[in-house]
């Protein structure tokens, strides 16, 4: 009886999907985006974290004049609570939506300055989805440089904005090794504002600066003063000593693209760019 072709464990898809494959998975996504970043020569990034909620002011506006028209068509009836809390929600994404086109702008120029540079230097980076996201990608994308996404598997699916190259559209499944190809490269960040997601990314890479775990110095900009100082009050956590005033050092506020760009270009150069 000729013997049965036997299935080689490592083109076995039962088992590199079992828990006694997660280590095997969990390699995967150290080594394939080491991969792609090798071949693509990139040697640091600059990280772009924020909502993915927020929308361009064209689709902010778009989205308003649709809860106008409907409220219209409701004609001298009291217009249903639903329609007056989605016309206060449009007109909040319509503020925000200054984030969006300051993301792009940044990125715009970081960009466009980088690729001046000798090597690829320092790339744009974000995870990879809508929102802030999408506006740091397609502002590399408009000055003609290419960009990193680093989305995520989620239950609710986040799609992939258009602006990131193939070759650096990448998805991952565990939110650690996703948080580490975030910052193992990246020599800045610009944080811009945003939900639980973006609070943690923030805090996490605080922690790892604040507890000197990284070996290189990251520039941290916090983009809209606004939003920051109102959600999180970093007196108060120097007040109540649970922080030494120091600390407040390892940030830089930023309010205008511009000014977010001179200051990291300055620092990037004087860090890293000196030989």
């Amino acid at each position: 009886m000729p013997e049965r072709k036997r299935t080689k464990s490592y083109k076995n898809p039962e088992f590199l999907n079992s828990p006694d494959a997660r280590v095997i998975r969990l390699l995967s996504e150290y080594l394939e985006p080491q991969q792609r970043l090798r071949k693509e020569r990139i040697q640091d990034t600059i990280v772009f974290f924020g909502s993915a909620r927020i929308l361009s002011h064209e689709d902010a506006l778009r989205k308003k004049q649709e809860v106008l028209l409907a409220l219209s068509r409701t004609g001298d009836k009291a217009p249903p609570k639903l329609l007056l809390d989605d016309l206060q929600t449009a007109e909040i994404m319509v503020k925000t939506s200054r984030y969006y086109e300051d993301a792009v702008e940044l990125a715009h120029l970081l960009s466009t300055w980088s690729m001046g540079l000798p090597k690829r230097r320092f790339v744009i980076c974000s995870g990879g989805g809508p929102g802030i996201m999408e506006a740091a990608n397609r502002g590399a994308h408009l000055a003609g440089a290419t960009s990193i996404g680093l989305n995520i598997s989620l239950p609710f699916e986040q799609d992939a904005n258009p602006y990131i190259p193939p070759a650096l559209n990448m998805e991952f499944h565990y939110f650690f090794m996703r948080k580490f190809w975030f910052i193992y490269p990246a020599k800045a960040l610009v944080v811009f504002p945003g939900g639980f997601g973006t609070m943690d990314e923030l805090m996490e890479v605080l922690t790892l600066v604040q507890t000197q775990k990284l070996r290189k110095e990251v520039f941290i900009v916090l983009y809209g003063s606004e939003f920051w100082k109102k959600i999180l009050n970093f007196e108060a956590l120097v007040d109540m000593r649970v922080i030494n005033k120091s600390d407040l050092d390892l940030f830089h506020f930023s309010d205008l693209p511009k000014e977010a760009f001179s200051y990291l270009k300055k620092k990037l150069t004087d860090k890293y760019l000196q030989t």
